[in-house]
Parts: structure tokens; sequence; C-alpha cells
């Protein structure tokens, strides 16, 4: 077996899961499983969880260019568990999106090569010179960088409020038989920095969000992709919410009040109606939504900076800035897996 065959089985569980492929989550003897019970631990819960099957620390940005248009960049490193207590495999991506143009970009590692990797103090998260780095061990304050022949970015993000545990204390449910994450996210950063783009470069300002999430089981057999959304509101607050398709879609919603405080809502609480659709490399991709979240009197429509935001890694994906508009105008992103 070739190297390039290697690494392209070594990492079929983690590209999977984060493509929301059915059937996930089903090999889980001898890996961890999140425990409610457990309350998570900073900064130590930055870092890896190797026990676990598979996680990954996730980012996006919805910008502003000096040009006044709108723009989005997407970095995602993923660790997948061969086995219980075996080798460390990993993935990282890159999402660069203008009005008219979209950039992905693809890297793989193996952790007994030493090219990829988190360390919590200081903290960095890197796959070769793709990395997510503080000065300290905390995640306040942030640089991003990574770049491919076409795109990249230097940014750097700065907390401007708390941490957020999405579930019951960062026990994220996933189903209604129980499967479960831990996650938690920071969405409260303020991002400025520099795009390159084949035009050259753009100065950017706007909002990030960090997500970390790391689980063994996550997606009922039935379960076939999911859309997720991350909101930031003009009135501060913030929004993080998905739906798990499946014969009974599964619905949550955290609110973030803009001091942080964080509600979480389940079932119905929750409506994501697809309002129009784009084809997107060969498939139909709803591309327009109207997200409802009636305990808060929410009622917008998100609509695709870029409607042919597609991630063309090895498991590809929908990925994208979005806009809101309605009785919480804002700005965010759109994650949209498992469309075939």
């Amino acid at each position: 077996m070739n190297a390039s065959i290697l690494l392209l089985a070594l990492f079929l569980p983690v590209a999977a899961l984060a493509q929301g492929f059915a059937g996930l989550g089903q090999e889980t003897e001898g890996f961890t499983l999140p425990d409610p019970d457990r309350d998570l631990t900073f900064p130590v819960d930055h870092g890896a969880h190797p026990d676990f099957r598979t996680e990954w620390w996730y980012v996006t940005a919805a910008l502003t260019g000096a040009d006044g248009r709108d723009y989005g960049v997407q970095w995602t490193l993923f660790r997948s568990s061969l086995a219980p207590g075996g080798p460390q495999v990993w993935m990282a991506h890159l999402g660069v999106t203008t009005p008219d143009a979209h950039v992905s970009g693809e890297r793989l590692g193996h952790d007994e090569t030493g090219q990829a990797g988190v360390s919590v103090a200081p903290f960095e998260a890197w796959l070769d010179d793709w990395h997510l780095v503080s000065d300290d061990d905390g995640i306040g304050d942030l640089r991003l960088e990574a770049r491919t022949a076409e795109a990249g970015y230097d940014l750097t993000l700065r907390a401007e409020g708390p941490i957020v545990l999405h579930g019951e204390n960062g026990y994220s449910v996933k189903s209604a038989s129980g499967q479960a994450s831990r996650y938690y996210s920071q969405p409260f950063y303020a991002v400025t920095g520099t795009l390159h783009l084949p035009s050259g470069p753009v100065e950017v300002t706007g909002q990030g969000w960090l997500d970390r999430e790391w689980s063994s089981q996550f997606l009922e057999a039935d379960q076939a992709g999911w859309d997720w959304f991350s909101l930031h509101f003009e009135d501060g607050a913030r929004l993080m919410a998905f739906v798990l398709r499946g014969e009974e879609p599964f619905r949550y919603a955290s609110w973030i009040a803009p001091d942080g405080t964080t509600t979480p809502y389940y079932g119905d609480a929750l409506s994501a109606e697809p309002m129009e659709v784009a084809e997107v490399e060969g498939r139909d991709v709803p591309v327009r939504w109207r997200l409802r979240l009636a305990p808060r009197g929410l009622d917008v429509t998100v609509a695709a900076v870029n409607a042919q935001s597609w991630q063309d890694t090895l498991f590809p994906y929908w990925e994208g800035p979005v806009r809101a508009e309605g009785s919480h105008p804002g700005r965010g992103y759109l994650e949209m897996t498992g469309y075939e």
C-alpha cells in the first residue's frame, strides 16, 4: 500500500465524521465515551483527547474587507484515533470565500511524523505550517495562518467575551437515543488581518468563532448529515444551531446573550426551513434558509454570501459565510454536510 492510499485509509473515520455520513460512531469499543458528570477543565480541554475517537478545532470568521465586500474564512484541524490507544491521524481544511469565488485546501498528517498536533502550554494547533497559536495556555488571543498556492490568510483573533458550553454543561446530545459529544465554543472573537487572494492582499475586520468538539459516538445510523449555523447578531447576541437530518430530525440551539449567558433549546423550539436551492458541484444544496427560534422571537432569513462555497476536499461539504436579515440582522457561517 503506497503512502497516499495508506493516508486515505487512515483518514476514513475522521473525514467521514466531518462529512456527516450515516452510521458514524457505531464502533466505540475501547474508546472513551463522553461523561455528562465530568466538568470541562481549562486549559487542559483546549488540548487533544486521544482516548476519544475523533475531535476537531474549528475556526470561522465572517469578515468585511477594506474594499467594503463580504469575505469569509474557515480553518479546521481534525484528529482521529485509528484504534484505542493507537496512532493518531490528522487532517486540516482551509476555506477562503469571496462574493464571487471560493478556494478550499486540505492537508493530511500522522502523529508519528511530528508534522501535526496540539499543545496546551502555550496553546498551538498545527499541521505543517498551517497553525492556530497563542502566546499563553489560553485561547483568548490567537493567531491563525494558513495558505495554499491560490489563497490564504494571516489573522489575529481577540476574545471579547467568555467561552460558552453547549447542551448541558458542555455535554451535547446528538440523537433521541443519546449519542453525544463534549462541545464548547468561543464565539466572541474580534478579527483583524489580511486575506491573500489571487487579486492581491485585502485587509479585513470582522467576527470569529472557535468550536471545540470531541466524541467517540456522534450519529445515529439514519442521520445522513447536518445543517449547522453560527450567527453574530447586531445586538450582541449569538446563536449556534444545528439540525441532524434523519427519519426524525434532531434539532438543537444555543442562544448566547451578549454577556455569554447561554440557554439551550431542543426540538420544535428551533425551525430551519430551506427557502432556495442552488446546484453546487452537481448537487442540490440549500443556500437560503428561514431560521426561527420561537422562545427568543427569532425569525431570520439566512442567505449565502456565495452559493458556490464548496469544500472540494477528500470528503466534500458546503461551508461559507452568510448574512441574516429579519428580526435579528447579523452575519455568520453555515456548514452543510451529507448532500450527495
